[in-house]
């Protein structure tokens, strides 16, 4: 489980990917605060994969999304650049899924751009088995699509 501990690393992880910009690197802090303060209420998921110092390395947010049954959005994922390429990613996302399956979900979705900057992002989903359902043109900026994938739990 993600610690307020490993804030700095997660912030050092986003900033080093050189894919978020400042807006959505404050966005993705703001969700991992909320995550840290509102455990209980199991409104945001986080944790994070960490080396066999303790040093976390990549981390995932989720939750479930409000007035759903069962369907939960994946809100960030981020891997350390140097730990890229070793599954990482697919082993958080799988992670993820086996926690809200026992959680009851149906159905996870994830939202991402459509820039040459989230083609890794998107291959991972793809590689994993999430469907890109819908494309919203022009959504974050004009020639940057939202890109809309799910995945079924059954």
């Amino acid at each position: 489980m993600l610690e307020a501990r490993d804030k700095n690393r997660i912030l050092q992880i986003l900033k080093q990917r050189n894919v978020f910009n400042p807006d959505e690197i404050t966005v993705a802090m703001e969700v991992l605060e909320a995550a840290l303060e509102v455990r209980k209420t199991a409104d945001y998921f986080a944790f994070c994969a960490r080396d066999n110092n303790g040093l976390a390395g990549g981390y995932i947010c989720f939750g479930p999304i409000p007035m759903t049954d069962g369907c939960y959005d994946l809100y960030w994922i981020a891997v350390d650049i140097n730990w890229s390429g070793r599954g990482v990613g697919g082993y958080l996302l799988c992670f993820m899924e086996n926690y809200v399956k026992n959680q009851g979900a149906r159905r996870i979705y994830i939202e991402t751009s459509s820039t040459q900057l989230y083609e890794a992002a998107r291959a991972l989903y793809d590689k994993h088995g999430y469907q890109q359902i819908c494309v919203l043109p022009d959504f974050y900026r004009p020639g940057d699509n939202k890109c809309i994938y799910m995945k079924e739990m059954s």
